[in-house]
């Protein structure tokens, strides 16, 4: 195990306190459109580096693209849910590794909101752009209920973005005394004073993430830090409400959960097609010299991965609009529509990375190339496919079996 040394970790000073609560959507978007050439250019040193590269965090902390759903108290957009979706997908067709950061991060700028607001001027008033890494593998974590709060234990994988942040939200269950029956779900947020980074990230895919373990030894977290998931279930039952009261901050947490994700896949598959079409357009077959865009198979594949990509991006929007207007009706989404949306998010995946497949399937042996970047979105996408959330096996029989009347349980959706 290499523990990350404590000076190389954390968000990357700001020398100026930026105030992005003016910035509306549009003007989010054409941020987000304009450093995709930037991010497309520095994607093969993000993935050597295996990290989120600082030249890329600094320039989305000067472009407010971390804080796009950060409260407008502390200087953030607080733009709707759709964001989340349409900045993340723009970024990706530059580099799905850092979408996948973007969507990651900004969500933990929304999920904090939920918090006492102590925490959240905790945070925010010592750094309004801190970046927070997460894990939410409820299972790798496990506390017990102390005075004041609880001493949590842990190894958890898949800590994205965790050499740039300064926090983490790691997911924990509380047992009981007798250390087997499950009471609690808690989103422990822990400085990186209590934690361990441990460099696991080799991946075949999706490598400037930096998705590291993170381990905790009996560390004590305060209740105000410990964010009871139970409570964050669709509404304002949660402590963060009376400071962030908003309707993005009713959305079900977990439920909505895989939506900052889905989209680095489909900014992939965008980002694959055009750069399909730039080398088909001048591409001659190497043993029969016809222009390789004249073949009608050719075309066929395209048109496929236009429509996959489009159906992909226009679920995940749609879901992502009707938890906003669920939240400004001040209405909780019942359990049925919580699975479908997850498993709308888990069949978005599948279908962008089924477009990246289509084309890399008539491509030609140029995509061999491990440092071409058709290549890297296809291994990306890959990558992406195998999170759990989007897993259409288990979002698809969560699903199912509700849907045919059988009993889903899960405390925390």
């Amino acid at each position: 195990m290499v523990r990350t040394i404590a000076m190389e970790v954390g968000t990357l000073p700001q020398a100026v306190r930026r105030d992005f609560s003016g910035v509306g959507y549009d003007e989010a978007m054409r941020r987000a459109r304009e450093v995709v050439p930037v991010l497309r250019e520095r994607a093969q040193e993000a993935e050597d580096a295996r990290v989120l590269i600082r030249e890329n965090e600094q320039l989305l902390h000067e472009t407010g693209l971390f804080r796009f759903h950060q409260p407008k108290a502390f200087g953030g957009m607080e733009l709707d849910f759709v964001a989340v979706v349409d900045i993340a997908a723009e970024i990706a067709r530059g580099c799905p590794s850092t979408a996948w950061n973007v969507g990651n991060l900004a969500c933990h700028h929304w999920i904090l909101g939920y918090y006492d607001p102590a925490t959240q001027h905790e945070v925010w008033d010592a750094n309004p752009d801190a970046l927070i890494a997460s894990s939410i593998a409820l299972a790798a974590g496990r506390g017990r209920k102390v005075d004041g709060g609880f001493i949590v234990s842990g190894h958890w994988p898949f800590s994205s973005g965790v050499d740039n942040s300064d926090w983490n939200m790691l997911a924990v269950t509380v047992y009981a005394d007798d250390g087997t029956t499950a009471i609690d779900w808690r989103l422990c947020l822990v400085p990186k004073s209590d934690y361990e980074i441990i460099d696991t990230w080799y991946a075949m895919g999706m490598g400037a993430t930096g998705s590291k373990d993170i381990k905790v030894t009996e560390e004590f977290v305060p209740e105000r830090r410990a964010l009871a998931l139970q409570r964050c279930r669709g509404g304002s039952q949660h402590p963060g409400a009376a400071l962030a009261p908003g309707p993005l901050y009713r959305i079900p947490i977990v439920a909505a959960s895989s939506h900052p994700l889905a989209p680095a896949a489909v900014g992939a598959a965008e980002g694959a097609y055009e750069k399909f079409l730039a080398s088909m357009a001048k591409r001659m077959g190497t043993y029969t010299g016809a222009r390789v865009a004249d073949f009608q198979a050719v075309q066929i594949k395209v048109a496929r991965a236009r429509c996959l990509t489009d159906c992909a991006r226009d679920l995940l929007r749609r879901s992502a609009i009707a938890f906003q207007e669920c939240a400004e009706r001040n209405e909780v989404p019942d359990l049925a529509t919580k699975l479908r949306y997850r498993a709308h998010t888990a069949f978005a995946v599948g279908q962008a990375r089924e477009a990246v497949e289509t084309l890399w399937s008539c491509y030609g042996a140029q995509g061999l190339y491990t440092r071409d970047p058709l290549q890297r979105h296809l291994r990306d996408v890959m990558a992406i496919s195998q999170h759990f959330s989007f897993n259409f096996d288990i979002a698809g029989q969560a699903f199912g079996l509700h849907a045919l009347g059988h009993a889903y349980a899960n405390p925390t959706m």
